[in-house]
């Protein structure tokens, strides 16, 4: 496997975000803050995260943002779109996730970012209106005025380089369809406005279109999930990665489920329940859009347990995932668990989680990461999806015919394994034979 040529993080990163609401402007209060010293940016791997060098005796464990070259804070430049005209600080306040005070203290900066008019096909989300919202004869057109966005925004800010996160609303959940299964097909498609495409999908193709890698932060069907982006990433040499940021729930169940496989505990039944008040929430209230959220949430368990190898501990557990719109609740989530385990001679117990999460303050790290992480990807050449990446995601792409790795710490391997094969170092297996041998 050959190492990839880096090349150097030079200049500003413009950081496109579809979808400027509670998780967008979260993210860039957040990296405004942080980038004054006014906060730190707690959850970002890439930011207050080690990974380890050689031998444990070695005693090299460098934070990965002085290890690989990525974009600093302060290189960042933040744009995007939204279905509301408010500008970043309007969108902030309103979402009401970060204090008055910790948006006071970037209001300027907040209030210079205004989203550009956004793609929305009210039939994708339908607890939404549209009022900041792009007109066109057909999708082609509206893919090509999103390309105009883009070498606009980079002409106005001087850049060189783009990264775009998706940090909009659930669509509704839908099958592949032919106009998906090509490149050709699918600008066919756009040309005479397919009812199958959505707006996700017009950003990714217009962003691959425009070399700017693009990673999905919701479940729907956009990016390496749909053949013609694929086929499209590889055209342009551009990174995917997706889908679904791994945020309150689902990231207790990455990290409970393999500790208990691990310790060969048996499961009969898993039941998750969420109650959220904020746009998200509203949205997902659609039968349409949770259908989406629920493939995401119920995929998880299955690939992690394994019940096709281990039928007499996971074959029969009953896996049920709700999510209930709740407005006084807002941006703080509360996620219940109840699981259902058994043990030696198959004598039951149980386990209760009651997480009182913030979801936006769980996602905003994320976006960050991926931002800068994607980034790298493509100044090191690599195209396609990203896999390695697949630690930030409930439901991560992989090729046709993978089974998707959803162990959260398997995950972080692979992608400090990753990191480490960039930079030419000895890749870890914790095997440890050179200590005893």
């Amino acid at each position: 496997m050959t190492q990839p040529t880096l090349k150097p993080a030079d200049g500003k990163l413009g950081v496109l975000l579809p979808g400027m609401g509670a998780v967008g402007t979260t993210f860039i209060a957040g990296s405004l803050l942080a980038r004054r010293g006014l906060g730190l940016p707690i959850g970002s791997l890439t930011q207050m995260g080690t990974l380890r060098l050689g031998k444990r005796t070695d005693a090299r464990s460098p934070l990965i943002r002085d290890f690989v070259p990525l974009a600093d804070l302060s290189d960042l430049v933040f744009g995007g779109w939204d279905l509301f005209h408010d500008n970043a600080y309007e969108a902030a306040v309103n979402a009401d996730v970060l204090s008055r005070e910790h948006l006071n203290a970037v209001e300027d900066e907040l209030s210079a970012i205004k989203p550009m008019e956004s793609v929305f096909f009210p039939e994708f989300v339908k607890r939404l209106r549209g009022e900041n919202v792009k007109a066109g004869a057909d999708k082609m057109e509206l893919a090509e005025a999103v390309r105009e966005d883009i070498r606009r925004f980079k002409r106005d800010n001087a850049l060189q380089r783009c990264v775009a996160v998706w940090c909009g609303s659930t669509e509704v959940f839908r099958e592949r369809a032919d106009v998906h299964s090509s490149l050709s097909k699918f600008e066919e498609g756009l040309r005479r406005s397919d009812p199958a495409i959505s707006p996700s999908q017009v950003y990714a193709y217009a962003c691959l279109r425009e070399e700017v890698s693009y990673s999905n932060g919701a479940p729907h069907l956009t990016a390496g999930d749909v053949p013609a982006m694929l086929e499209l990433s590889r055209e342009t040499q551009t990174p995917i990665s997706g889908k679904d940021f791994k945020t309150g729930q689902t990231l207790m169940k990455t990290i409970l489920a393999p500790g208990l496989r691990a310790r060969m505990l048996g499961i009969r039944g898993w039941f998750s329940t969420n109650i959220l008040g904020n746009r998200d929430g509203e949205v997902l209230d659609d039968p349409e859009s949770f259908k989406s959220k629920e493939v995401s949430k119920l995929g998880v368990l299955e690939t992690i347990l394994q019940p096709e190898l281990h039928p007499e501990l996971y074959g029969a557990m009953y896996h049920k995932v709700r999510i209930n719109y709740y407005p006084p609740r807002g941006d703080q989530k509360e996620g219940w668990d109840n699981i259902d385990i058994f043990g030696w001679l198959g004598y039951p117990m149980q386990i209760k989680v009651d997480f009182l999460c913030r979801d936006s303050i769980l996602a905003a790290p994320l976006v960050l990461d991926l931002a800068l992480l994607m980034d790298l990807s493509h100044r090191a050449g690599l195209s396609g999806i990203q896999e390695w990446l697949s630690f930030y995601y409930k439901s991560p792409i992989v090729p046709a015919g993978l089974y998707a790795e959803n162990n959260l710490f398997v995950q972080l391997g692979k992608l400090k394994n990753t990191l480490r094969w960039m930079q030419g170092e000895e890749l870890i297996t914790h095997l440890g034979r050179e200590y005893y041998d």
